[in-house]
């Protein structure tokens, strides 16, 4: 699924305009990706959760030349699913 796709079955399920849909659906992402950029922590409950890890650094290998390269320690975004969505993928109903 696309993000056109989403937005499409966003603006049917809420009764919506597409138009309406998709800058709530910006609007959301944003919001997301400014709170986990400032350091916070995005938690949807049953959905999951977005927050910053820190990734130390490390040295990694040139695939072409087979040349050492040292990699930067750098924060990077993770999603971690909550429940009820890695019971709906599973195919279980999730636990209450």
């Amino acid at each position: 699924m696309n993000k056109a796709e989403l937005i499409e079955i966003a603006a049917k399920e809420a009764d919506l305009s597409k138009a309406s849909a998709g800058k709530t659906l910006d609007a959301i992402v944003a919001a997301v990706v400014k709170a986990v950029s400032k350091g916070d922590t995005v938690t949807l409950i049953g959905f999951g959760s977005f927050k910053p890890s820190k990734r130390a650094a490390r040295t990694g290998k040139n695939p072409r030349t087979g040349e050492a390269l040292k990699i930067a320690a750098t924060t990077v975004p993770k999603f971690s699913a909550g429940a009820g969505f890695k019971a709906a993928v599973a195919g279980k109903k999730a636990k209450k």
